[in-house]
């Protein structure tokens, strides 16, 4: 029974991690959209494969992006 409930657990705390990291995402999008205008579906897939804390970098970051091509110059620097 203890270990059904540390499974329980874990699980909701996953469930909780990715509603967050599916909420981060969500805003970013958003945020990206307003500042350098609709995002290409291949800009959206490189930003899903962000984890938490490059979410948070570029959630910061983006507050200087002027274009598009800033935010490929980002994920770039992220990828290598």
């Amino acid at each position: 029974a203890e270990g059904e409930q540390i499974g329980e657990q874990r699980g909701r705390q996953e469930g909780r991690q990715e509603g967050r990291q599916e909420e981060a995402k969500s805003l970013i999008i958003r945020q990206l959209t307003r500042r350098v205008g609709t995002l290409p579906n291949e800009v959206r897939f490189q930003i899903d494969e962000l984890s938490i804390a490059q979410l948070e970098a570029l959630g910061e970051a983006l507050l200087d992006f002027t274009k598009s091509a800033d935010l490929e110059v980002w994920l770039e620097s992220v990828a290598e």
